[in-house]
């Protein structure tokens, strides 16, 4: 009898859970696959969300936010995400332009912290989560003369080696398409034939850049102005900087957007408002390595020591929607001279 009893507990000790957590809601949220990965924000932001949402919040981890945008656009309204997470301001208006996005209905006047150059956020479809500026790294321990502009760069011997990111899958490749464009204009194609022979490569995505870099096989990596913070809070490494350009720095505001198809508004909106709150936003710096977009998040000890730009490039996303495809297929001429 005791047997058949100990059976039975644990045969309803095993599916008990199980029928708890089907009577839980679950928000699908597509993001990048470093955001969702361990040592991203993304299991941080899942155990805080949970703790008051009574749901389960399951993040889906793709290339980049291009690849965010393009896996949407390939479902459509069958698409399983409740929210995208991760594409930035050079992608919005294209994304909105689908239709498949519905408005935020959240009030963020007043609540955000982006710099001035950005003005009013007025966009009512998607909610900024952080934001930094891409900018070229460097090893001071292995590069002694580092160039402060672009036409330094460009009239550097070809010695030196520099690895970028392809404008039309990687978003750190279409910030520096933008943030040529933005300082050169119409002259933008003889900039990508004169960088042509100091690249090592041209990658797909970031890690594949910034690895090869960490590996010595390149000098200078295109990457975001607070890297080196990672290097220094996370590995207690100082010997690595970026590089501080007179032009300026092209800034990357990342946003947050529900789906229409969602079925599940109120929950996808709730944790928009979740993830401006202080909790969610102070965790994005030491995990995403990027600035809290909100005025409660906290920026930690080591991020004070980063270049903080005098000038900076922001195009308006229907200047980038108008203009994408003629200055990716200018990058494809300038590079292939």
């Amino acid at each position: 009898m005791l047997k058949y009893l100990t059976i039975a507990m644990a045969a309803l000790g095993l599916t008990l859970p199980v029928a708890q957590a089907a009577d839980k809601p679950e928000l699908v949220v597509y993001t990048y696959d470093s955001f969702a990965s361990d040592w991203g924000p993304g299991p941080q932001i899942k155990a805080e969300f949970e703790k008051t949402c009574n749901c389960t919040l399951t993040f889906v981890g793709l290339e980049s936010s291009v690849g965010i945008l393009s896996r949407i656009q390939l479902e459509g309204a069958s698409t399983k995400a409740d929210v995208a997470l991760g594409l930035d301001t050079s992608l919005t208006s294209i994304a909105a332009e689908t239709g498949l996005f519905r408005a935020h209905g959240l009030a963020t006047r007043g609540t955000l912290a982006l710099p001035a150059d950005v003005g009013f956020w007025a966009d009512e479809t998607f909610v900024p989560f952080d934001w930094g500026y891409f900018a070229f790294n460097y090893d001071t321990s292995r590069l002694a003369k580092v160039p402060t502009s672009f036409d330094e760069l460009l009239s550097a011997d070809n010695d030196l080696k520099i690895v970028i990111q392809d404008p039309r899958t990687a978003t750190p490749g279409l910030g520096l398409m933008l943030w040529v464009n933005a300082v050169y204009g119409d002259k933008a194609p003889e900039v990508w034939a004169k960088l042509a022979p100091k690249l090592v490569t041209v990658t797909k995505g970031w890690w594949d850049a910034y690895s090869m870099f960490l590996e010595g096989e390149a000098d200078m990596v295109l990457s975001y102005s607070t890297s080196p913070a990672y290097h220094l809070i996370a590995e207690g490494k100082d010997n690595f900087a970026a590089a501080e350009f007179t032009d300026g720095h092209y800034m990357q505001v990342e946003v947050a957007g529900i789906l229409k198809s969602s079925d599940k508004p109120a929950l996808a909106a709730l944790f928009l408002e979740r993830l401006m709150e202080a909790e969610m936003q102070s965790i994005l710096p030491t995990t995403n390595w990027m600035y809290p977009a909100a005025k409660a998040g906290a920026v930690p000890a080591g991020f004070d020591g980063l270049i903080s730009p005098q000038k900076s490039f922001l195009f308006s996303p229907e200047e980038v929607a108008r203009n994408r495809k003629a200055w990716t297929a200018a990058w494809v001429d300038g590079l292939s001279q």
